[in-house]
């Protein structure tokens, strides 16, 4: 026997609107503009320009910058003031661009990037190889050793599993042998050092690609050959008892040393082909007053609206089922253009809260006037939730008269002062910085002394917080800080 009954039960939905605004936030400039161009390609019914509503507002806008003044319905607004001398301007009736043999404008040109084309150094250590009078078992083999080392141009695998793996790859039989002499083929080719088992292989056979009979080189040879582990240590004192060499020679030799390269492949890598661009979603702007204004920087994406036609079609249609897939396509770009506009909305109101809680260091872009915040600060002010203005702040950067910022590296935590105020980690990072710079290199400064000195400036740390500090600045310990 079936029963009703009613059941009372709290639920949470997200509005479509929600959702894409959500799908929008952490997006940034760039990716932005990306996935506009997408729902443009997927939603005939958007296309590009500002609805009439806009257009109408901004027309009105302009012609109140001019002199005259024009009726536009019962209100009467200023015009464009009409030319004086129109045998002056007679002639500009036909465009320039019109009088080309392509009857396009250069606007019309779209840009495209151009494509850097790029070779592996691996690939160009081949060509190398293909000068060699190699045989076509060597070329198979040593084609093997390029293709197994590593983005720093080392050869991190031993000899008898590349020869196993050559030997299962072709069905034949390669001998380990064959393997080390190929190697030291190998190794004979530009830049010196390449194909090296470790850092200590490459600088010896770039010291003796150098070559020479002068004191400094032996010594450096030396150094590398038996005291490697001394001089990755910096332990320069046991280095110069060992060798039994006084301290101007020790420097000499290192500075030999300091002259190789402890990455061979860099030098054939084409780093320049990476090309990370940053484009800030901020811009600001200083008043006169000093007030900070802040603005979006849109670039080229463009203004939204909604296709006459298409909105047309879907009320005078007969068509159940066209007038079915105009509708939804009307209410995904309802949505979508709505959601950009609270995007905006959210973004500017974010944006403003961290400049009015970051002032002092937006004013003069001295990183020891940032302030702790966290994104609680920022939420509270604009009355949204934290997880909002994370979104927002990723991955976002701001322009501004002293660079690019990113927005993450503005929220820092507080370290409490002895007269209860609190001061931005970032600030003890750069002080930590300032002693470290400024330390005697012959004896550098461990982290308790360094805890010292903060103490004596009022930043009250732990050690362990002055070593984590120390480790995000990519600083080394004290003793590998040691220079003569």
């Amino acid at each position: 026997m079936q029963r009703q009954a009613q059941v009372q039960r709290q639920t949470l939905k997200y509005s479509p609107l929600q959702i894409q605004m959500l799908n929008l936030l952490h997006l940034t400039t760039l990716e932005l503009e990306h996935r506009i161009k997408e729902e443009m390609e997927e939603n005939p019914v958007l296309e590009e320009g500002k609805d009439e509503e806009t257009k109408e507002k901004e027309e009105v806008e302009d012609f109140a910058d001019k002199g005259e003044t024009v009726g536009v319905g019962d209100d009467e607004v200023p015009a464009m003031q009409d030319y004086y001398d129109w045998d002056e301007f007679r002639d500009n009736d036909i465009p320039d661009y019109k009088t080309y043999s392509n009857n396009y404008t250069p606007d019309d040109e779209l840009y495209t990037r151009p494509m850097v084309e790029t070779v592996s150094f691996r690939d160009e250590l081949k060509e190398q190889i293909h000068f060699l009078k190699l045989d076509e078992r060597q070329e198979l083999i040593a084609e093997f050793i390029l293709d197994s080392l590593d983005e720093d141009g080392f050869l991190r695998r031993d000899c008898d599993i590349i020869a196993d793996d050559i030997s299962f790859a072709n069905s034949i039989f390669i001998d380990a042998g064959e393997v080390e002499a190929m190697l030291r083929v190998i190794q004979q080719l530009d830049p010196a050092g390449i194909a090296a088992r470790d850092l200590r292989e490459s600088l010896l056979i770039q010291l003796n690609r150098l070559g020479g009979n002068s004191t400094e080189w032996k010594l450096a040879r030396q150094i590398v050959s038996d005291t490697f582990d001394e001089l990755g240590a910096r332990n320069y004192d046991k280095i110069m008892r060992v060798l039994e060499i006084s301290e101007d020679q020790l420097k000499d030799a290192l500075q030999v040393i300091v002259s190789l390269n402890p990455k061979p492949a860099s030098g054939l890598r084409n780093d320049t082909s990476i090309n990370d661009s940053i484009k800030p979603d901020f811009l600001m702007r200083y008043l006169p007053d000093g007030d900070i204004e802040v603005q979006l920087a849109w670039g080229n994406s463009p203004a939204l609206r909604m296709n006459r036609v298409f909105t047309q079609m879907a009320v005078e249609k007969n068509d159940r089922a066209t007038k079915q897939f105009l509708k939804n396509k009307i209410n995904s770009a309802k949505w979508f253009i709505d959601a950009i506009k609270q995007r905006e909305t959210t973004m500017l109101n974010t944006m403003k809260a961290i400049v009015k809680l970051q002032y002092d260091y937006f004013q003069t872009g001295n990183i020891k006037k940032l302030r702790p915040m966290i994104l609680k600060d920022v939420a509270e002010i604009i009355d949204m939730d934290i997880s909002t203005v994370s979104r927002v702040t990723t991955n976002k950067y701001v322009q501004t008269p002293f660079g690019i910022v990113l927005l993450k590296d503005l929220f820092t935590e507080g370290v409490a002062r002895e007269d209860g105020t609190e001061v931005s980690n970032r600030a003890i990072q750069e002080a930590i910085r300032e002693i470290v710079e400024a330390e005697d290199k012959r004896h550098p400064l461990n982290d308790q002394q360094i805890t010292d000195l903060l103490a004596e400036r009022d930043y009250v740390v732990a050690r362990r917080t002055v070593a984590k500090y120390r480790e995000q600045l990519s600083i080394p310990t004290s003793r590998l800080r040691v220079e003569i």
